[in-house]
């Protein structure tokens, strides 16, 4: 079987309705262009300078920002990973849960997941503590599908190799991990870990990143990457949105 999908590799900031705009208009064109499955990155709707300014952006998985991917999903018959969707958190409303959102072509959410592993790291002086405005999820997800057991899992997992071993335990045979990785690990440890997952568990691993200055503190990787369960690149972007 061969699954044409789509990896959207952007460079979001803190204006959630551009980025909106612009995560639309990507799954618009990967829809044209034959993809039965787009791949959002990880925070494809913000990245913000303050850990203060994300409560006020997120929402509930049954409200409006989420309505327009079901509604988009539907129309293009096309299916969706939202990579890092800011969910609201009713338990603890100063901050949100970073989850990743799969809708399938009839616009109905099959699964969620909540990131586990939190990155809270000092790179190069700039303190990153995500863990100040996002609570950790606590549940591995594996669901099936007509395609496959899917495994989903959110950047900072990727360092947890017991994560992916229990996915595939679990049934998996693609494990999607969408990330805004930083360009100074990324340089060292992308292409290394992403490899690394998919021939440990001889899974295919899709890997959509963001790339860019999203601002002074914050810098992605790109590379966005599609990989066999033998290690091998079958697809590879480069440093651009797109």
């Amino acid at each position: 079987m061969k699954l044409p999908l789509a990896l959207v590799q952007l460079c979001a900031n803190d204006n959630l309705a551009q980025n909106h705009q612009k995560a639309l208009a990507w799954i618009r064109q990967g829809a044209q262009q034959g993809a039965k499955l787009v791949c959002l990155p990880e925070s494809f709707l913000y990245i913000g300078q303050r850990h203060a300014d994300y409560p006020a952006i997120a929402q509930p998985l049954d409200g409006p920002l989420m309505r327009d991917y079901q509604t988009i999903a539907s129309q293009l018959q096309v299916e969706l990973l939202l990579g890092g969707f800011p969910e609201a958190n009713p338990q603890e409303p100063q901050k949100t849960y970073n989850t990743a959102v799969w809708v399938n072509a009839q616009g109905i959410i099959l699964a969620r997941y909540r990131k586990i592993h939190l990155f809270d790291t000092v790179l190069e002086a700039v303190n990153l503590c995500e863990s100040k405005s996002v609570s950790a999820g606590t549940e591995l997800v594996e669901f099936a599908h007509p395609w496959g057991g899917m495994g989903l899992s959110i950047c900072y997992d990727l360092r947890f190799p017991s994560l992916y071993q229990r996915l595939r335990s679990l049934g998996a045979e693609m494990i999607f991990i969408p990330a805004a990785f930083a360009q100074h690990t990324g340089r060292a440890h992308w292409h290394t870990l992403l490899r690394a997952r998919a021939i440990e568990t001889q899974c295919f691993v899709i890997a959509p990143d963001q790339t860019g200055a999203h601002n002074p503190k914050r810098t992605s990787f790109g590379h966005s990457l599609v990989i066999d369960p033998w290690g091998k690149v079958l697809l590879e972007l480069g440093e651009e949105e797109g």
